[in-house]
């Protein structure tokens, strides 16, 4: 198995790193877009978070990857398991799953089809799990998101609203759970993005080529070093990322005693406001992102500090156009947390 670049030896993109902890911490904030330049370690990032989530429990044999602690979002198998008077199911750990979506991915791959083989030989019709079904629980990434086609598009859409694939064709009825978080990348000089999927993403960051000497000097003597010695640069690293990792699983225990005071509502709700964005779901992301960051920092009450560095990548998509403010979209939330919370 090839190794990937190590998360904690990423240099800079500090908000990419940092939305991409927080929906680590609480997948209900939604998926991560992550825009910008080609080369500047978007894919590589969500890579590294394979290597670097916790492993989770899942019920042995499961081709969804079912959690025995569940009380629903379970495939049928499992949720007879569990109703079943013999007690648990045997369980074991596995891997998060992080699924790569390639764009000339075809539909039958994506959403599972007959499995032919079995057909053939046996005459039996069988569902062969798709893509959607191996992201269960975990993450699903499509580089070049915005290039993804309509189709396909449409069927992210409902499942990641509902939560369940439901594939009905050749004779086959099947429904599974599919929860996963939505995480793509791409670069907007090549086309945008529908805004049906765009609403889907919780958090939007932005990446931009270093342009500071000291750090581009710096990327390049990492990844060099990496591709020179995969196993030796991800042992000098380990320590790090064990570290990102430890506090990962204490901010998950942590998160639902951190308090939110309605003075923190009032301040996010008073933020969308000011920006006009459309919907409750913009009011949510911040609270979910922010709590998320006092969690990851240790801190037992989230304040303005935390709505501070959260507003940009939970607000920034969720803009409309202003033909009388030319302003991009993350200036106009800059100008508008400034004018709240002051410079």
């Amino acid at each position: 198995m090839s190794l990937s670049f190590p998360f904690s030896a990423i240099v800079g993109q500090d908000e990419m790193k940092l939305a991409i902890l927080a929906v680590a911490i609480d997948p209900g904030i939604g998926g991560v877009l992550v825009f910008g330049d080609r080369g500047t370690g978007k894919s590589t990032a969500v890579r590294a978070l394979a290597a670097l989530l916790p492993k989770m429990r899942a019920i042995t044999g499961c081709r969804y990857g079912c959690d025995p602690d569940a009380t629903g979002g379970v495939c049928e198998d499992c949720a007879a398991l569990l109703a079943s008077p013999k007690g648990k199911p045997a369980s074991h750990l596995v891997p998060v799953p992080v699924v790569d979506l390639p764009l000339g991915a075809t539909e039958d791959r994506v959403v599972g089809a007959l499995d032919l083989e079995r057909a053939l030989s046996q005459g039996v019709k069988a569902f062969e799990p798709g893509l959607l079904a191996r992201a269960n629980r975990g993450f699903l990434y499509i580089d070049e998101v915005n290039l993804l086609e309509d189709h396909l598009v449409d069927l992210l859409i409902d499942v990641a609203a509902s939560g369940e694939n439901v594939v009905e064709r050749e004779g086959l009825s099947v429904r599974h759970p599919a929860r996963f978080v939505l995480v793509g990348s791409g670069n907007p000089e090549e086309g945008e993005l529908r805004p049906q999927l765009l609403d889907r993403f919780g958090l939007s960051v932005e990446v931009k080529t270093p342009s500071d000497l000291a750090s581009r000097v710096d990327v390049v003597r990492r990844r060099d070093a990496f591709e020179r010695d995969p196993a030796g640069f991800t042992e000098q690293w380990k320590k790090e990322d064990e570290r990102i990792r430890r506090r990962i699983v204490t901010a998950r225990k942590r998160l639902a005693d951190v308090s939110i005071p309605d003075s923190a509502r009032e301040r996010a709700a008073q933020l969308c406001m000011a920006l006009g964005t459309d919907g409750l779901r913009g009011d949510l992301t911040v609270i979910r992102a922010a709590r998320a960051l006092a969690a990851l920092e240790g801190d037992a009450v989230m304040g303005d500090a935390h709505l501070r560095k959260v507003a940009a990548p939970a607000l920034r998509h969720r803009l409309r156009r202003n033909p009388l403010d030319d302003a991009g979209s993350t200036v106009r939330v800059e100008r508008a947390v400034a004018e709240l919370f002051g410079a």
